[in-house]
């Protein structure tokens, strides 16, 4: 028998042999090491057993959610970790959907509704892991929370990721409604807050929020700061003085303008994905290394999300350079369109002659009129109309009708009474871009400040303005009843990453008119220093219409934000659906959705694969659903667009993963509950048609190069 021989190899030798293996293994320069984004913060991870905690519900499972008491604290001014996100959870699942089951909770969607849509006896608590990290340049003044859920079911020979990037100006666990679809579906999901969030910097005390909601000193937190104003000592000293009680957000006042970057950091949610995917499941090296063994090439990505998060999921889709992306799936998206995009809308058969305008342009138009229209006697019987006059129409406080006629003052309406000035304002609204079925939503938006809130958040955002700024003289503060600023309670502020939803009036901070005429005071009881009267502070929403219109240097620093988030209209052939409600009033169809995919069309041409699907019967807030105690009519007229968004991904994964062809664009003529106001009866499946795979000629949406014509 031949001997065999130990051959002794230099190290220098041993070296490069294994290296040699490494890169024929795939872990060598050829880039196949699983390696951590260098963006890339600490990453945290916490495993849910799916009965005591979860991924979906925190624990407190199906009946928990809908319950009307939210989870507490052991200690109100020292909320834990965990019991933040248990009330973050509560507070926003509960804040996207309809809660009562008249509305569908339980039946049509809900976590006990399975990924088949059957209706389970359980809980639908989700066993699995969290991982959270920020995304940084180092700077520590990015500090985009980013986060990703793998439940327990994830199967890396069936991979999946769902991108569920945060609504609103809300916190990480925003869009965790969109998300619950992928964790019922046993996929990974990736969620940004895309540099927004709801806890504030209190510039009084100098206290900031941590990326798990908890709170601290600035000087303490440093760059571990969710969001920190960054002010200097001197500055902070001086704006207290001045201004007292104040709060900052990270939203409005980060300085970066973050929606610039909400598609990049949408992308870098799915790569974070893929990294502790490949730490958990991909192949090891000879070393023991993980190797990137789950990757585009076998997994399946759909980017989805609703509101200004769905219009993330569309801007990744557009600037993905790295095929991260197989399809999209988004409901009610806010998109901006260039500023000069070259497609026409058209309704039946007549053209629409204002669309396509940014949010901050048809907020700040709405944040003017939205009041007075409000007052108008042909929309008297919509929800929240009769409460609305009362008040803020009353004869002790005329707000309303003083915007009315201060708009008047400032040749903005031309009629002369309070009812002729509400219907011209509501008409001005039809004209520039809201549809008819919107009309009737207008009372309770403006009851519910979201205009001038949204208008406010947006224009100092986009402006990057700091919060020294006091941009047209608005600024967050605690307010007493009678409007006067006053310090926050303490348990609201320790609470404010749970509850909040990052754009005041939201958790008790108020929306403050700085330059009122006897001083600083909740925005609609402020007194104009022009006229003398409560008018909702008119100067304040001129000045904020002025920043759109204008020419100034204020003016051309907010235009030169938004030139930033514009979108190009190319989706690079993705397959992608969108659903949209016809009558949504913050996001009007013929400024977002219409407009985009006839851009889309002229863009990519033949090679598009979006599907629009418009939703009647259907608006922005399904959750405003489910309060027919605060506004009955929301139940007998409108259903829940969420189905849709299930619909719409169920029908993008079937695509991707079994070819199914999309269906085409089209009107779902849905069927409303009906009955009395608040007592509407419970909602069955023939409220909600199907989707078509094939839509009857009279539902059909036609879409060519730069237009788009959508039947009545």
């Amino acid at each position: 028998m031949p001997k065999t021989y130990a051959i002794a190899l230099p190290p220098a030798a041993l070296a490069v042999l294994a290296a040699a293996v490494l890169t024929a293994c795939g872990g060598g320069d050829g880039g196949e090491l699983n390696a951590k984004p260098g963006y890339l913060g600490t990453v945290r991870q916490q495993s849910y057993d799916g009965s005591s905690d979860d991924l979906l519900t925190a624990g407190m499972g199906k009946s928990g959610l809908a319950a009307a008491t939210a989870p507490g604290f052991a200690i109100a001014l020292q909320p834990t970790a965990a019991e933040l996100r248990r009330l973050a959870i509560y507070t926003n699942y509960r804040a996207m959907l309809d809660m009562t089951a008249a509305g569908g909770y339980g039946t049509l969607y809900g976590p006990n509704v399975d990924a088949q849509g059957r209706v389970t006896a359980g809980e639908g608590r989700i066993a699995g892991i969290e991982y959270i990290a920020f995304s940084d340049d180092g700077t520590g003044r990015k500090s985009v929370t980013l986060m990703v859920q793998v439940p327990a079911s994830f199967d890396p020979r069936k991979a999946c990721i769902i991108t569920a990037t945060a609504s609103g100006s809300r916190g990480v666990y925003g869009a965790i409604t969109t998300g619950e679809w992928g964790l019922k579906r046993g996929c990974a999901v990736a969620y940004s807050d895309k540099g927004t969030g709801a806890a504030p910097h209190d510039l009084m005390n100098d206290t900031v929020p941590l990326i798990d909601g908890t709170r601290s000193t600035a000087a303490a937190a440093g760059k571990q700061a969710a969001f920190n104003a960054g002010l200097t000592a001197g500055e902070l000293a001086a704006f207290n003085t001045a201004m007292p009680n104040r709060f900052a957000f990270k939203h409005a006042h980060s300085g970066q303008n973050p929606e610039k970057d909400w598609g990049r950091t949408t992308l870098q949610a799915v790569e974070f994905a893929y990294y502790v995917l490949n730490e958990r499941y991909g192949d090891r090296n000879i070393l023991g290394e993980r190797l990137r063994t789950l990757k585009p090439s076998n997994t399946i990505v759909i980017a989805s999300s609703i509101s200004n998060g769905g219009g993330a999921a569309i801007a990744a889709a557009e600037q993905d350079s790295q095929g991260l992306i197989n399809g999209v799936a988004v409901s009610e998206p806010a998109v901006e369109l260039p500023a000069s995009p070259g497609v026409t809308v058209q309704r039946g058969g007549t053209a629409l002659p204002v669309v396509g305008k940014t949010l901050v342009d048809f907020t700040s138009y709405a944040n003017l009129y939205q009041s007075c229209a409000s007052l108008a006697a042909s929309v008297s019987s919509s929800p929240y109309a009769a409460a609305f006059a009362a008040g803020f129409a009353s004869t002790a406080l005329p707000i309303a009708p003083n915007r009315c006629a201060a708009l008047r003052t400032a040749g903005l309406l031309n009629a002369t009474t309070t009812a002729a000035q509400a219907e011209e304002a509501l008409q001005k609204l039809r004209d520039y871009g809201w549809e008819p079925e919107s009309s009737e939503l207008h009372a309770s938006l403006a009851a519910f400040e979201v205009a001038p809130a949204v208008s406010v958040t947006f224009a100092n955002s986009l402006s990057r303005a700091s919060v020294k700024d006091n941009l047209c003289g608005y600024s967050y503060a605690g307010a007493t009843a009678a409007g006067a600023v006053t310090p926050l309670a303490h348990e609201a502020l320790a609470s404010m990453f749970s509850t909040g939803n990052g754009v005041p009036p939201s958790s008790g901070v108020q929306l403050i008119n700085n330059k009122g005429k006897f001083g600083a005071a909740r925005d609609f009881l402020s007194v104009s220093m022009n006229s003398g009267v409560t008018d909702w502070n008119t100067p304040g929403a001129l000045c904020l219409r002025n920043l759109v219109t204008g020419n100034d240097g204020a003016a051309r620093a907010l235009q030169a934000g938004v030139d930033e988030t514009r979108r190009n209209g190319n989706l690079q052939g993705k397959p992608a659906i969108i659903v949209h409600g016809r009558a949504d009033a913050l996001l009007p169809v013929n400024h977002t959705t219409r407009p985009y995919v006839a851009l889309n069309r002229k863009v990519e041409g033949a090679a598009s694969k979006l599907s629009y699907v418009e939703v009647t019967n259907a608006q922005h807030f399904d959750s405003f659903i489910g309060l027919p105690t605060v506004l009955p009519g929301y139940d007998t007229r409108y259903i829940p667009l969420h189905v849709y968004l299930n619909r719409a991904l169920d029908a993008m994964y079937d695509h991707l993963a079994n070819g199914k062809a999309l269906p085409p664009s089209q009107v779902v003529r849905t069927v409303p509950r009906g009955g009395n106001p608040g007592q509407a009866p419970a909602i069955q499946p023939a409220n909600l048609p199907l989707i078509a795979g094939t839509p009857a000629a009279a539902d059909r949406i036609e879409v060519s190069a730069g237009a788009i014509r959508v039947p009545d």
